[in-house]
């Protein structure tokens, strides 16, 4: 497209091949009616509940494991367990809980057929306001509070059994591990065990 304008006999100017911009931006236009739909759909709150990985989690689920139960229902239920000590008369199992579609590990410390206390390695993605919420709620406030490092130490005395939980925080907070020993018994707990190992 040519256009001549005069402005004067001694000037003039000429504009060759102008394209309006009408086109593009209709262009553009269009394009934009198309994305902005598929953004905002992509975008906009979810209504859906967001649940704790722990929150259909019972303490009950572990009932089966406390001092003064017997042994040999548990095999029934969890499969036949990895055997991790046999001194005689004491026994230490490793039995797997499903949660979910993760198991984690139980240990438990046998004497003659009957539970004397168990360690249970809680799974990192649970929470630990939710977990330790629930041995409040069951059990009240602790006995006693300790904190080493990053790690938290909360136990709950209700004779004749002692309840041990620990957590830890990086970015979230975590449960570590629950025990459940019984007082009294003449031998030395899982926990205790640990700690010895773990000293040398």
């Amino acid at each position: 497209m040519r256009f001549l304008i005069t402005q004067s006999k001694a000037s003039s100017i000429y504009c060759e091949n102008v394209k309006f911009p009408f086109s593009d931006t209709m262009s553009v236009m269009l394009k934009l009616l198309i994305i902005l739909p598929c953004l905002m759909i992509m975008f906009q709150p979810l209504n859906a509940k967001v649940e704790a990985p722990n929150y259909n989690f019972s303490l009950d689920s572990l009932n089966e494991f406390f001092p003064d139960k017997a042994s040999a229902p548990l095999e029934a239920k969890y499969g036949k367990p990895e055997m991790m000590s046999d001194e005689g008369e004491i026994k230490t199992l490793k039995f797997y809980v499903a949660h979910i579609r993760y198991k984690f590990p139980v240990i438990v410390q046998v004497k003659d057929g009957v539970i004397t206390d168990f360690f249970a390695r809680l799974p990192s993605y649970f929470l630990h306001d939710l977990f330790f919420q629930s041995l409040v709620n069951r059990y009240g406030k602790q006995s006693t509070y300790k904190r080493t490092g990053e790690e938290a130490f909360y136990t709950w005395d209700k004779q004749p059994l002692k309840h041990i939980y620990s957590a830890s925080c990086t970015i979230t907070c975590f449960p570590i591990f629950y025990a459940v020993e019984k007082n009294g018994t003449g031998s030395s707990s899982l926990l205790q065990k640990m700690k010895k190992a773990n000293s040398h």
